[in-house]
């Protein structure tokens, strides 16, 4: 085993007593070469660790969404097993959507704002305050096409974390925004999905993702270990913490298509597995973009498809300010990105 940088220092006592605490990470979503250097060694992926890790997770993936399956068309079921995402067009009737968009825009609350190179990311909660100030929410929440969705992208019978976000661009002096790179949120398949509020043009920095690029093929497998191998130690940070990039002059190499761009109209739904490589289209000028965003990760070698805690009423409202407050009372060691940005609504500036 080769110690991360991270660890090149650490007493050898420590390392014995950590060892079983990263050996039992093998078998969750733990994902950085830097943090676990188990995951991180080059002579044990070499071996086929990180590259076995991917294949089991896609098959037990592949297993519990088999068994979600029977809630979705069979339209929806092909698009997504064949392009990694699906987009609708005109998802809510138009006078829900209208509702859901009116509230949403008077929503005043307190929201967290991340910088990354000259974009700001703002979040706010979907929390029971928030839902209660914007019934009209429900009717997406619960719109069964969108929950068989959600499910079956992220491989599991759970409640995605759901936000409302703003992506503001050209915001600060800094380099260019590092989610604008092709990339794969992690080693096993996951969920993102983006309900727009607005247009999105062409120039705004649409949702890219590169079709077909969620399947692990001979290539991407072969690929994966090879990144595997030098990760860690590489100049990419992001790469380094398990969220490989990879450069669109790579993807002929691995039988892949250009990325697709998503200028799409309001009232647009769109779920990924970022698995596939995707990522935040470059903005050409200052912009805001007020959007739902939801997430759906879990361990991915756990065979249940439910029985959920986080997922019972009372508790799944809760569970982002509580994400939040367990990061605010460490980040004097560890740090937390997100910091509170005052009062205000979205699409604030």
């Amino acid at each position: 085993m080769q110690p991360s940088r991270k660890n090149k220092n650490m007493p050898r006592l420590a390392k014995l007593i950590l060892l079983p605490w990263w050996t039992v990470q093998l078998a969750t979503g733990a994902k950085s070469f830097l943090d676990n250097p188990l995951i991180g060694s080059s002579r044990l992926n070499a071996l086929g660790l990180h590259v076995g890790r991917v294949r089991l997770a896609q098959w037990m993936t592949a297993r519990r969404r088999s068994r979600l399956a029977a809630n979705l068309s069979a339209a929806d079921r092909h698009a997504f097993d064949r392009d990694g995402f699906i987009e609708i067009r005109d998802f809510l009737p138009p006078e829900q959507f209208a509702a859901l968009r009116e509230q949403i825009a008077a929503y005043q609350a307190v929201p967290r704002e991340m910088a990354q190179g000259h974009t700001i990311t703002r979040r706010y909660a979907l929390d029971g305050a928030a839902r209660r100030a914007m019934p009209a929410m429900a009717r997406f929440l619960d719109h069964p096409r969108w929950r068989a969705l959600a499910r079956y992208a992220a491989g599991f019978n759970v409640e995605p974390l759901i936000y409302i976000q703003t992506i503001l661009t050209h915001r600060r002096d800094g380099a260019p925004d590092p989610q604008t790179q092709l990339h794969a949120d992690t080693f096993h398949p996951a969920m993102k999905a983006w309900l727009f509020l607005e247009d999105v043009p062409a120039e705004g920095g649409p949702f890219t993702y590169v079709p077909g690029s969620h399947r692990l093929t001979p290539a991407r497998a072969a690929w994966e270990k090879q990144r595997s191998l030098t990760a860690r130690d590489g100049d990419c940070r992001l790469s380094a913490r398990g969220s490989l990039r990879i450069d669109e002059a790579e993807l002929a190499g691995l039988g892949l298509p250009p990325p697709r761009q998503f200028p799409v109209p309001a009232n647009t739904l769109v779920i990924a597995d970022t698995f596939g490589f995707h990522a935040r289209g470059e903005a050409a000028q200052r912009s805001t973009r007020v959007e739902l965003w939801a997430y759906g990760r879990r361990n991915p070698f756990r065979p249940l498809v439910g029985l959920d805690i986080w997922s019972l009423p009372g508790i799944t409202e809760r569970r982002i300010n509580l994400r939040w407050g367990l990061r605010d009372a460490v980040a004097r060691w560890i740090g937390h990105p997100w910091r509170h940005a005052g009062m205000k609504r979205p699409a604030d500036d």
